[in-house]
């Protein structure tokens, strides 16, 4: 509250109070904490993102990372933070302590998440790899390799890359020419080029570990026949510590519209013939290993656009209440009336709950997928893990392309309550703007994700995953459908839920008659509507328990009528918080929801124009 990049009320109100996660510290894995102690946590992590990170933004922007002479250099502003970042145990939180981590709740560390990525996402990208190449040697590596290289990546000692796409093949990785070439030691000599590798090279740590994606030599074409490999990018002797080179060279970085301070690198592995490689996990299994670290960056890039977009909301809302412009509207014709703050005009404010409302149902949405990470963890029977793993494969790429694509709306938007100051680098916002648009594109395009949706994840385990899902959303409704404040607007859910789900039942009836071209043409505009429908579900799950919440401290402080409540309001900043709260989801149901059923008419309609009309008619 106050920070200018995250609510930590309403993180505190997701957690604790829509969540529940205080639920999780009665089990085995969390029972060492209680909730002061998360609570402790997410203020050190608020402290260290307000007063470190968040500094480095604008500098980390106007510098960006460097290349000369064949090496990196991160812009000199994040070195600092980088070593408090991992001295204070920020790369692993989530993670057991046995290999470093506090153990912490995967929904809190989330949370630590958005204070990190909302300061500065360009700089949060070096440990976020980092944390992800030490993950999949953690959960495939041999000890050999764990002791050589996952304490390190852990430690923030070295930091990690995630090395997929190759200047030929972009998406799709099946295509790749990167080859592995078995020697007597069984290790690997590995030879090829890899591009848009974020945090490919840098001077922040001595030494950088590439998983790299490639195919030994005489094994099958397409994604079945990839392994994936540790390569160093400095050889490790036999004491840990940093050897000579191992024939991994920089061609270059590129020049980005945003996130300028983390170096997008292109890779060269083997030029000399000298680049050795150690086989991470089974041979043919580099995509199944890969895929881990994948899902992980795909949550992290959805986290991106809640990030980005909670810290623009943030200043468009601050801004908005000192801008002094015009008079209000119902003064118009009074030519005594006093300039008012833009924030009393009905667009801005219109605008102001439209991003309030998609925030709030973001974070919402990204923390209960997290804490279903943390229920996989506590489940008590394979069964219910199960249900649980099942549901995050549905959600990820959900998250990934919805968050992603509204964080940009957000941002966009947040410039417009600016008006031509938001254009201007003077304030944040258009470089909050140019970050959060690399995420609809990295990570696998939203495209992609939606076709991993609707060809993959809506019929994975005969559809078990979507109906569990269904029947969430569906008790929700249940409970609120004669609610006194939200009971119309879980109306409005219900016919959007309904129309969600008979869509499904229309894409596979399609494409049992043989279309399968119609459920791809509109497989993104589905997967918003799903999204859609997901938010109108946790806005209203979180607008009960507010609505809760505010009755009793109208109850407790005696306001028994409209005009004492609304006074109440003025005054009280808890009441005023969960009275925005029941405003943002009345708001997204009526402004959002209410087109989800005509939306889900227009693709059955089967138009097919863009598939239909030559390649000669997108050009004049």
């Amino acid at each position: 509250m106050g920070n200018l990049i995250v609510n930590t009320r309403d993180q505190q109100f997701v957690l604790f109070e829509q969540l529940d996660v205080e639920k999780l510290l009665q089990s085995e894995r969390f029972k060492d904490f209680t909730k002061d102690d998360l609570l402790m946590i997410l203020n050190e992590a608020e402290k260290l993102a307000v007063n470190v990170i968040a500094p480095t933004l604008k500098e980390g922007d106007q510098v960006g990372a460097k290349f000369a002479d064949g090496e990196v250099t991160a812009p000199e502003c994040f070195r600092e933070p980088f070593k408090k970042y991992c001295e204070g145990g920020w790369m692993n939180p989530m993670d057991s302590p046995d290999v470093g981590g506090q153990g912490i709740p995967n929904s809190v560390g989330f949370s630590i998440m958005e204070l990190f990525g909302a300061a500065n996402y360009a700089f949060c990208m070096y440990p976020g790899l980092t944390h992800g190449a030490a993950g999949l040697i953690h959960s495939f590596g041999t000890e050999e390799q764990k002791n050589k290289y996952m304490y390190k990546l852990y430690e923030g000692t070295w930091a990690g890359t995630m090395c997929l796409t190759e200047p030929g093949a972009g998406s799709d990785v099946g295509a790749l020419k990167t080859t592995a070439k078995k020697m007597p030691d069984g290790k690997y000599l590995i030879t090829g080029t890899k591009c848009f590798i974020s945090s490919g090279d840098h001077n922040l740590t001595p030494n950088i570990v590439h998983p790299v994606l490639a195919r030994i030599e005489g094994d099958p074409p397409g994604t079945k026949g990839i392994s994936i490999f540790i390569v160093p990018k400095y050889r490790v002797n036999g004491d840990g510590s940093v050897g000579e080179g191992n024939d991994v060279s920089t061609g270059g970085i590129e020049h980005k519209m945003g996130i300028k301070g983390s170096a997008t690198a292109t890779l060269n592995f083997g030029e000399n013939g000298n680049c050795i490689g150690e086989l991470l996990g089974e041979e043919r299994e580099g995509i199944k290993v890969m895929f881990q670290m994948m899902n992980e960056a795909r949550l992290g890039t959805g986290m991106q656009g809640l990030d980005l977009g909670s810290a623009a909301y943030e200043h468009a809302v601050a801004y908005a209440r000192e801008r002094v412009q015009g008079t209000a509207i119902w003064e118009m014709k009074n030519p005594d009336a006093k300039p008012v703050t833009i924030i009393n005009h009905p667009d801005i404010r219109r605008k102001l709950l439209w991003m309030k409302s998609h925030v709030e149902g973001m974070r919402s949405l990204c923390y209960f997928t997290a804490y279903i990470f943390d229920m996989v963890q506590t489940a008590k029977t394979e069964e219910e893990k199960a249900k649980y793993v099942g549901l995050t494969d549905l959600l990820t790429p959900i998250i990934k392309a919805y968050c992603s694509d509204k964080g940009v709306l957000i941002c966009s938007m947040a410039m417009d309550v600016y008006g031509g100051y938001g254009y201007c680098s003077e304030y944040p916002v258009e470089q909050y703007l140019r970050d959060a648009k690399i995420a609809p594109i990295y990570e696998g395009t939203n495209g992609i994700q939606a076709l991993d949706l609707v060809g993959r994840k809506l019929g994975q385990k005969k559809g078990a995953n979507l109906m569990n899902m269904a029947g969430i959303i569906q008790a929700n409704i249940t409970k609120l459908k004669s609610h006194p404040e939200l009971g119309k607007s879980t109306a409005i859910l219900e016919e959007a839920a309904n129309a969600c789900l008979e869509m499904t039942m229309f894409f596979a009836q399609t494409g049992k008659a043989g279309d399968f071209l119609l459920p791809i043409l509109n497989a993104c505009k589905f997967l918003e509507i799903f999204g859609d429908v997901l938010m109108g579900h946790f806005l209203l799950d979180g607008g009960n328990v507010a609505y809760n919440k505010l009755q009793k401290i109208f109850e407790v402080k005696g306001a028994d009528s409209p005009a004492k409540q609304k006074a109440l309001l003025n005054d009280d900043n808890e009441a005023a918080f969960y009275s925005g709260r029941i405003a943002s989801a009345k708001f997204f149901a009526n402004d959002i929801l209410t087109t989800v059923k005509a939306r889900c008419e227009a693709i059955k309609m089967g138009d097919k124009s863009a598939l239909e009309m030559t390649e000669n008619a997108f050009t004049y």
